[in-house]
């Protein structure tokens, strides 16, 4: 492993920061150059580019190496308010597998960290490989006890879910490390997926399984799958992360089974799962019939990107049917669930009225920034709206979202920024692959606006 750099992050923040506004005359470090509303310069988009960078560095830098679990292996999950490491948790298929994602893309993204971050990779898809695979019935594991031992009930359940991320990390690892390991886990995790969950009548996948690939019965003292739905139907959120695993596979294994599932993922996620008015359906029974649900702001943006990058990946970018399905989706967050005055997605509301619930996700701000941005590149030569957008959601980000002693992220805060306890810093569902992946996304295309390639 690389040694650590010998300066602190926060000094490297300050320094990009204060260049930035040397080079846009008369800004004070953290303004916006144009924030009035004016058409963006080269040097504002370059501006935006270097502080994403920036605090992606500090975010980092907050959580690995910390999270490595030398002795366990993977990554540890459970962090108090201090980072002091939580003792006895387990290990949770969806948070392995991020974390190991986050660290095979910085490992492309920034050449500097690619020998460090290549190695937490490395490290995270071994304890993907030979930990959380299931020997015994195939697939992956949904979670694991402290020692890891196979539980029952819902900790023995396989998700469509998890086993989506064991995909999409594998996926990753395989595309940065080349290392045949890597493809095969995705492969078989794949295949073993499609052959137990795959709805040959219905389209789309069952969600909860049991170990050996039966869908998990209702009852037995419990209604709801691991991520919330009623066992038997099927959810959005299940299938945006198959459609988001499915991409990345597809573009390491181009195989036509899985340009078959891409592509029906793709249909059902903008003609069935999205409606008017750029709305997601929450929940659906088995044949896909909507149940009513509240609307997740969150997931609306987040889904706006994952269509066109699922659009692209089966060759077509420019397909406009998704792009018109995407913009209608982050119109209607931008509509309903942001906060013009302080910047923000708030986290619930409905259709045609205000938001409910204004407390402001970490997860949310970040797909939020992610998508403004890939509106801003395809439509910002039309209208000034995702612009001004980005502007004020990169604002409550770095004011309010991002925890100033180190870098982290806060998990929730008001709709003024002021924070909801003394909060902690990860948990299995509370890791960092929104919004790594948004900065890294946002950055890059930040600086493609800017005029770089």
């Amino acid at each position: 492993m690389r040694e650590p750099l010998p300066w602190r992050m926060e000094e490297v923040t300050g320094l990009v920061v204060s260049l930035c506004a040397l080079l846009s005359p008369g800004l004070r470090p953290g303004e916006v150059a144009g924030a009035a509303g004016g058409p963006p310069s080269r040097a504002e988009y370059r501006q935006l580019a270097d502080e994403m960078d920036a605090h992606l560095r500090r975010l980092l830098a907050a959580w690995y190496p910390r999270c490595v679990d030398r002795k366990g292996g993977g990554f540890l999950e459970e962090f108090g308010p201090d980072w002091s490491a939580k003792p006895g948790g387990g290990k949770f298929i969806v948070f392995q597998a991020r974390m190991t994602w986050v660290a095979a893309e910085v490992a492309a993204y920034a050449p500097a960290l690619r020998d460090e971050y290549l190695g937490y990779a490395k490290h995270g898809l071994e304890f993907l490989d030979t930990v959380l695979c299931d020997r015994e019935y195939g697939g992956v594991h949904w979670k694991l006890g402290p020692g890891g031992g196979v539980r029952g009930g819902i900790e023995s359940e396989k998700h469509a879910y998890g086993l989506a991320f064991a995909v999409y990390a594998a996926s990753a690892a395989y595309r940065r490390l080349n290392d045949p390991r890597a493809l095969a886990l995705a492969k078989d995790t794949f295949r073993w997926l499609d052959g137990h969950a795959h709805d040959d009548v219905s389209r789309g996948y069952i969600e909860s399984l049991t170990r050996d690939g039966r869908p998990f019965p209702a009852g037995a003292g419990r209604k709801l799958d691991g991520i919330g739905t009623l066992i038997g139907c099927k959810s959005m959120n299940s299938h945006i992360h198959l459609l988001e695993a499915f991409t990345a596979l597809y573009g390491v294994w181009p195989d036509p089974i899985v340009r078959r599932r891409l592509e029906e993922l793709l249909w059902l996620v903008r003609d069935t799962i999205a409606v008017e008015p750029g709305c997601l359906n929450l929940f659906f029974t088995r044949d896909w019939r909507p149940l009513p649900a509240h609307d997740s702001f969150g997931h609306d943006v987040e889904t706006a990107y994952l269509l066109v990058e699922a659009s692209a990946a089966l060759g077509s970018p420019d397909d406009p049917a998704t792009w018109r399905v995407a913009r209608k989706l982050v119109d209607h967050a931008l509509e309903w669930g942001f906060d013009e005055e302080n910047g923000g997605f708030y986290d619930k509301g409905e259709a045609f009225a205000p938001a409910h619930d204004t407390t402001k996700i970490w997860w949310t701000q970040a797909e939020g920034l992610g998508a403004l941005v890939v509106m801003e590149e395809r439509y910002g030569a039309d209208t000034s709206r995702y612009r001004d957008a980005v502007r004020k959601q990169w604002g409550f980000i770095r004011d309010h979202q991002i925890d100033p002693r180190d870098g982290s992220w806060h998990g929730s805060v008001a709709r003024d920024g002021k924070l909801l306890g003394n909060e902690d810093k990860a948990s299995p569902w509370q890791e960092i692959y929104h919004n790594a992946r948004a900065l890294m996304n946002s950055a890059r295309t930040l600086k493609k606006l800017a005029g770089e390639e």
